[in-house]
């Protein structure tokens, strides 16, 4: 990805944060990622309220990769307030889940979300879908 646009990543699960940091570290990722655990708390990153009130320690990131199963706010009620939202919706945002439903893959996309990845189990493909990722934020024009 570009580098030096923030990514922020929506994800609940301590193991997959990891798994995140350390496929970004196989594909050469250096863009900074920042990570918060639910929905409410990507808001309030977002609008630098709370422990995000400095801007300078919680920048506008450029890509949102999102969970869905997440406790207090989830990622469909997540994206639902970001898209309403005049300053965020511009922000593209990538569902990063398990969630194979169908209600949630299209709710997601009528929510404009920008693509819908299911996270591979075997860290070798999850490391492939990253790089696939990669390219195509390295190749389009962001806002």
């Amino acid at each position: 990805m570009r580098d030096n646009i923030p990514i922020l990543l929506v994800e609940d699960d301590k193991v997959d944060v990891m798994t995140v940091q350390r496929a970004f570290k196989r594909n050469n990722i250096i863009n900074p990622l920042h990570v918060v655990a639910n929905g409410q708390e990507a808001l309030d990153y977002l609008h630098n309220a709370g422990a995000c009130a400095d801007q300078a320690a919680c920048p506008t990131p450029g890509i949102i990769l999102m969970d869905i199963n997440m406790p207090v706010m989830n990622g469909i009620e997540c994206l639902k307030a970001l898209k309403a939202d005049e300053r965020l919706k511009k922000i593209p945002v990538i569902m990063l889940t398990t969630s194979k439903e169908e209600c949630d893959r299209v709710e997601s996309f009528r929510l404009s979300v920008a693509g819908y990845i299911i996270k591979p189990v075997e860290f070798e493909k999850f490391v492939e879908a990253v790089k696939v990722l990669n390219l195509y934020w390295t190749l389009s024009e962001l806002p």
